[in-house]
Formats: structure tokens, C-alpha cells, sequence
């Protein structure tokens, strides 16, 4: 059952905010005394990582937005996944479409920086999600199934109680069309069917499943209903008051 799958809220900062509001919306969510109920992330760019990390209460946690394969050496602007663990951040967000699209992260270089990570006993979101043309292309589950099992070529059984899997349709990543409710359904449980059949029916039960694209106060009531999204990465959002009322849904 869904509810055995502790609902999970990340909160991707992307490339924004400033010190200042950074604050603010730390501040915010401080207040809001979150219960630790649902399982919440927040990833704000790297420069700011710790000043997060110091001010943020738990239950909530902070993660990074990338890391690189090694653990360290001559990659000029690369942050390691050790560097990481040092820093006590214990979460990373891997093969988010941005990275994919805009910086080169092939399925094989992010399946690579997923066991780099696990290596370094970081936990990780792992970003999937098809274009608008391959949707209209009826090849949806293809693509997302091949950028899965890249992933899962480099990792054990064991390994996935560390990942989250966040499905991200690359054509409703801030341009504020949503996937229908069905539609997030109908992949979500095509995954964890894919789960069952390539790693084990137990890891198909336990990984948690969310989903990413436009999410806001106003839609995630409904998307929170299936029983097989379990949860959120957050982007515009996340910047908002708003991202409290997400990070409150019922589920």
C-alpha cells in the first residue's frame, strides 16, 4: 500500500534566490513546525548549501542539486559526492532534464554519478522524464524505462532504498502545463511495474515514486491522490509561501 511509502516533498531552488531570501524562505519553513510526517527536502544552490544547513530545523533536510563521478581531482566547478558527505548533506538530485538538456548528463554519466553517490552513502532523487515530442510519440515509457535502466545497470538491490525515483515530464517542467492526474498515474505505476520486473516486487513496494512538473498549492491536492505518486520535487514553488501548503497535503 501507498501509505507503507512515507510521502516525500523536495524542493528544487534551481539556480535562484540570494542570500536574503534564501533566509526568508528558510525562515518560513521553520515556522511552519513541519511533524516530519511527510519526508521534506529542500536543494538550494550550492553556494548556499550550508547557510541552509545551519539554519534549517530538522526534520527537514537539505540536498544538493548535482554531483560529479569522482571523488576528487582537476574537474574545475565539479563538487564530489564525498565532498558532500563531509559537508553532512545527505541528499543529491541526479539527471534533473535540465542537466540533461542543457549540460550534456547522459543517461550513462547519470547513472554513474547514482554510484558515486550510493558509494558515498549519499541518498539520492533520481530525475526521469520524457519530451513533448516523445510523448506525442507514444514513446513515453521507452525513454523513461531506458534512462531508468542505466541506472539500475550500475546499482544493487540493496541500493534502491536509497533513491528516490522523481518523474519529471520534461514538457511540464516550468512551463506550468501539468500532467493530468491520469496521466501521472499511468507512468507512476508502469515504473513500479518495471521496478517489479527488472530489480524485485519488494523494491517495487517500498521506492518512492513523485512526481515533478509544475506542481503548485493549487493542483497538488489532486496529484497527491493516486496510489502511485508518493510525493513532490517542487520548483518554481519552492521559492513561495506556497511550498508549505505542498508540503502540508493530504495524502
Amino acid at each position: 500500500m501507498a501509505s507503507q511509502r512515507k510521502f516525500f516533498v523536495g524542493g528544487n531552488f534551481k539556480m535562484n534566490g540570494s542570500m536574503k531570501l534564501i533566509k526568508e524562505i528558510v525562515d518560513q519553513i521553520n515556522a511552519a513546525n513541519l511533524d516530519g510526517s511527510t519526508e521534506v527536502i529542500v536543494a538550494p544552490p550550492a553556494l548556499y548549501l550550508l547557510q541552509v544547513q545551519e539554519m534549517l530545523k530538522k526534520p527537514v533536510e537539505v540536498s544538493a542539486q548535482n554531483c560529479f563521478t569522482e571523488v576528487s581531482g582537476a574537474f574545475t566547478g565539479e563538487i564530489s559526492p564525498n565532498q558532500l558527505k563531509d559537508a553532512n548533506v545527505h541528499w543529491v538530485i541526479l539527471g534533473h532534464s535540465e542537466r540533461r538538456s542543457l549540460f550534456g548528463d547522459t543517461d550513462k554519466l547519470v547513472a554513474d554519478k547514482v554510484a558515486a553517490a550510493l558509494k558515498a552513502d549519499l541518498k539520492i532523487i533520481a530525475c526521469i522524464g520524457e519530451t513533448l515530442e516523445e510523448r506525442e510519440k507514444g514513446v513515453t515509457m521507452q525513454v523513461v524505462e531506458r534512462q531508468l535502466d542505466a541506472i539500475a545497470g550500475e546499482v544493487k538491490e540493496a541500493d534502491w532504498k536509497d533513491i528516490v525515483i522523481a518523474y519529471e515530464p520534461v514538457w511540464a517542467i516550468g512551463t506550468g502545463k501539468v500532467a493530468t492526474v491520469e496521466q501521472a498515474q499511468e507512468v507512476h505505476k508502469d515504473i513500479r511495474q518495471w521496478l517489479s520486473k527488472r530489480v524485485s516486487s519488494a523494491v517495487a513496494e517500498s521506492t518512492r515514486i513523485i512526481y515533478g512538473g509544475s506542481v503548485n498549492a493549487k493542483n497538488c491536492g489532486e496529484l497527491a491522490g493516486p496510489p502511485d505518486i508518493d510525493g513532490f520535487l517542487v520548483g518554481g514553488a519552492s521559492l513561495k509561501p506556497e511550498f508549505l501548503d505542498i508540503c502540508k497535503v493530504q495524502h
